[in-house]
């Protein structure tokens, strides 16, 4: 597993390297000793299987506030999608950027997702399978989301969006009184 910081703090690409023969291929997804670095004392309480079903879907983009802000470990097990996170820590220098990066079953990467940050991502295939590692339960009291199109955030998705959910459409945009999530 080699840890690859991206322009926002906090936020990690992560490579990891297979090791394979004539039989097959190992490898290691998640090693808490290689994860140090990241954060001491790293602990997973969630995993959780997304199913995604056409290409051009959108999910997202969501994150808890505190006391259940999470940390994400995200890895895809089956097609393709371009994933987004956005930096919601108040007082961050990087408030409100987004970067993205593709994961796919075949490109041996992951993507760890810190406290305060909004997570989506858009599927770039017709099916697609997400596996997610979370610091904290899913808590319905605490959980809130931002909208995919919203112009503050100008994410530039790959692909017309094709499919949205109701709660996922009807996030407010961003106004000059969101500050951010205090951590």
């Amino acid at each position: 597993m080699n840890l690859h910081p991206t322009p926002l703090a906090g936020l990690y690409e992560i490579r990891h390297t297979p090791v394979g023969d004539t039989r097959g291929r190992f490898t290691r997804l998640f090693c808490e000793q290689e994860l140090l670095p990241l954060r001491q004392n790293l602990h997973f309480t969630q995993i959780n299987l997304s199913e995604t079903r056409g290409r051009g879907t959108v999910r997202g983009l969501h994150y808890q506030i505190p006391p259940a802000a999470e940390a994400k470990l995200i890895r895809c097990l089956h097609g393709r999608v371009f994933d987004v996170a956005v930096d919601l820590r108040e007082g961050s220098p990087t408030f409100l950027q987004w970067h993205a990066m593709e994961l796919a079953e075949d490109n041996d990467r992951a993507v760890f997702i810190p406290e305060g940050f909004a997570h989506g991502f858009q599927a770039l295939t017709d099916e697609v399978h997400l596996l997610y590692m979370h610091t904290a339960p899913w808590t319905p009291a605490c959980e809130a989301g931002l909208r995919y199109d919203d112009p503050r955030l100008g994410i530039a998705w790959p692909q017309s969006v094709t499919a949205l959910s109701d709660r996922d459409r009807g996030y407010a945009l961003i106004d000059d009184t969101f500050a951010g999530v205090l951590l």
